[in-house]
């Protein structure tokens, strides 16, 4: 089961709502990871939006709630704007509310996606034994982020590989990638014996610094192309 709700809102279409929250990362003394506000928003957004457009939502509104401070909200906005130039996203709003009467001792946001999808465009994915697999990115946390960001894969390789037909793509976040998968194919029960890559499939993704990918063969070639060096490839024995 994905991270979104999914709200019908005519025979035509339905609603997608992602979200994330992001604490004790900042530019406040007692954060535990100290990065710009900037990079704050612009990761966080990047779990919301890759959740919405995995779904099969198409974002049109960002509602961001910040607990840092009124000097923060200008930086924010710009770290959820650099997603939009990266998913060549137009016309997306941005509202939301600042905590301005008390002073947190860490810094925090929430943030949450909303977006439109065609209401008979998306199935709950099946697991077949045609299937190919893979992992887009590395699973990265904390520090880890900022230190290794040639690791992370870009949203606009993400945005790519999701326009493909016949994939189903499901971003990885704090659970691990052995987690998601399960959460995939939720009727498998997958064990980490069952799983052959050059990653660790146990550890957290962070900001959703990777995604998972099923494919079929014929478009193994060019989602390599397209993943170029981020590209692991995932055995799954079932």
């Amino acid at each position: 089961m994905r991270d979104v709700i999914t709200i019908p809102l005519n025979g035509e279409e339905s609603l997608i709502i992602a979200s994330d929250n992001s604490g004790a990362i900042g530019m406040k003394e007692h954060d535990h990871v100290q990065v710009s506000y900037e990079t704050v928003a612009y990761y966080s957004f990047r779990v919301a939006v890759m959740e919405c457009i995995a779904a099969g939502g198409k974002p049109f509104s960002v509602v961001l709630h910040n607990f840092c401070g009124n000097d923060s909200w200008g930086n924010l906005v710009k770290g959820i704007e650099k997603g939009f130039v990266e998913l060549d996203l137009q016309d997306v709003s941005i509202t939301g509310s600042t905590e301005s009467n008390f002073h947190l001792q860490q810094s925090a946001i929430g943030l949450v996606v909303l977006g439109k999808q065609p209401a008979a465009e998306m199935t709950e994915p099946h697991f077949s034994n045609h299937f190919k697999f893979a992992i887009i990115g590395s699973p990265l946390v904390g520090n880890e982020v900022v230190e290794f960001p040639h690791k992370v894969v870009p949203l606009s390789i993400f945005k790519e590989i999701s326009n493909l037909k016949d994939v189903i793509i499901w971003p990885v976040g704090s659970k691990g990638i052995l987690m998601e998968l399960n959460m995939m194919f939720p009727a498998i029960e997958f064990t980490k014996e069952m799983l052959e890559t050059n990653l660790d499939v146990l550890k957290s993704s962070g900001p959703s610094t990777c995604f998972i990918i099923a494919f079929n063969r014929h478009l193994e070639d060019e989602i390599i192309q397209l993943a170029a060096d981020y590209f692991h490839s995932l055995k799954v024995n079932s």
